[in-house]
């Protein structure tokens, strides 16, 4: 009997989160910034060319269906990132194009259409990063008076998330047949109704376009939550986390891929992508000076009021030479954003930090954790989390775009290159073979099956 197949080493994974002109809120007056860049596709595509040239996997789009920022003084996510990716993917070759769409505020059957087709325009390189939305802005956008509950968003998100997985399923592979000398173009019999009838959707089916590149769009999600972390485990194949230490990396992966395991999928079903800030300099002193330039360029007043935001809670409390206020509740009554509340606080607790260094730490008072040193440190931090298996790779978001991204592709990845961990060329074309995701086979919705 001859030996099993040995595994292929472990691969870094990289994306690009194209934050508009910057991960730091004031990455738009930096002297190189085009203030519109917020609003400019080419700003966009030039983004995504040069994280392909660092062969990236996907560039990613985050999205809000609100103003949900201080607008007097920063950029907000104002493009629908399906709409600007398809523009992208035309000014691209290989990176895939990952957008954020909400299950909150959006119908399965527009989602699974739109994302299938972007799948379809970018030869197989789309994924749906899939989000609930908490914020009242949002739910007041779309008639309602308050942000439903936490559990009841979630079972609405599952039951979309499969009715999507349904639709892109609808068609079997062979379906399309095209044949010019008999006149037959599609097998009606390989085309499937859906038939959905659930809690909150009422679906027929089927999808009124063939089945895409990579057979469905990679899935995305961000599970913080109990209830987030099941619906990752369930149908997530990538996973961007928020974690601030390596021992919380690594539990949260370890815990996240035992629910995917324990649902049927595979050991490498889900891969964990850390949200990564990095801020470069060719000395680590000037890479904290860079820190401070971009952070003193930051009105208290909204990096106050952003924190404020994350923890649910007035800014009146929170002074800046202070710790933050004793056991905060989570927000909206444990409505709100748990990822971030559960990890800024985290962050302050393990150093101690007052409110103002914990802002700085932050870099203006967001979520992720914050790297700020030369490209070996950057290149030093990846390889230890990426080898012990704290991630399997990285949401990359740059201080300020194009410029930080640059510094990175310049400086750290042909450092990760040299140490065997990323790639140098792509060996595949589609999102999926960038991220060693098999392409999935057609699945009958279980209603259809029971039928």
């Amino acid at each position: 009997m001859s030996a099993p197949a040995a595994r292929p080493p472990r691969q870094l994974h990289i994306n690009l989160n194209a934050l508009h002109s910057g991960f730091l809120p004031s990455a738009w007056r930096v002297a190189e910034a085009d203030p519109k860049a917020f609003i400019d596709v080419q700003h966009y595509i030039r983004a995504a060319q040069l994280a392909e040239l660092g062969t990236f996997d996907a560039i990613f789009l985050a999205d809000n269906a609100a103003i949900v920022d201080q607008i007097d003084f920063r950029p907000i996510t104002a493009l629908e990132p399906t709409v600007l990716l398809a523009s992208v993917a035309a000014a691209t070759r290989r990176i895939g194009v990952i957008g954020t769409a909400s299950t909150s505020y959006n119908e399965p059957y527009n989602i699974a259409r739109r994302f299938a087709t972007l799948d379809h325009v970018s030869g197989g390189r789309a994924g749906w990063n899939i989000v609930t939305t908490a914020d009242l802005p949002s739910a007041r956008n779309f008639g309602r008076d308050a942000v439903p509950e936490h559990a009841q968003r979630y079972r609405r998100a599952a039951e979309f998330t499969e009715v999507v997985k349904a639709l892109w399923d609808s068609w079997d592979d062979d379906a399309f047949v095209g044949d010019k000398a008999s006149g037959r173009f599609v097998d009606i019999d390989k085309v499937h109704p859906i038939h959905h009838q659930g809690e909150f959707y009422s679906v027929q089916g089927a999808l009124n376009l063939p089945r895409s590149p990579q057979g469905r769009p990679v899935l995305v999600q961000a599970g913080g939550s109990a209830d987030g972390r099941e619906l990752a485990a369930r149908h997530a194949e990538a996973v961007f986390s928020a974690s601030q230490s390596f021992e919380e990396s690594l539990a949260y992966g370890r815990e996240l891929k035992s629910r995917a395991e324990a649902l049927g999928r595979g050991p490498d079903a889900v891969k964990v992508l850390a949200g990564l800030t990095t801020i470069i300099g060719s000395t680590e002193a000037e890479a904290l000076r860079r820190r401070d330039e971009l952070v003193d360029l930051i009105p208290w007043r909204y990096s106050l009021n952003r924190l404020a935001g994350t923890l649910g809670i007035s800014a009146d409390r929170l002074k800046l030479d202070e710790r933050l206020p004793d056991n905060l509740p989570l927000p909206g009554g444990g409505n709100g954003n748990h990822t971030f509340f559960n990890f800024v606080r985290a962050l302050a607790a393990r150093h101690d930090y007052t409110v103002r260094e914990l802002i700085r730490a932050l870099a203006g008072g967001g979520g992720h954790r914050v790297i700020v040193g030369t490209p070996e440190q950057v290149a030093d931090d990846i390889e230890h989390w990426f080898r012990a298996g704290a991630a399997d790779g990285f949401n990359l978001m740059p201080d300020v775009l194009p410029g930080g991204l640059q510094d990175f592709v310049d400086g750290v990845v042909p450092l990760l290159r040299q140490r065997g961990i990323f790639r140098h060329a792509y060996e595949g074309n589609t999102l999926r073979e960038h991220l060693g995701l098999a392409r999935p086979p057609v699945a009958r919705h279980p209603r259809l099956q029971a039928a």
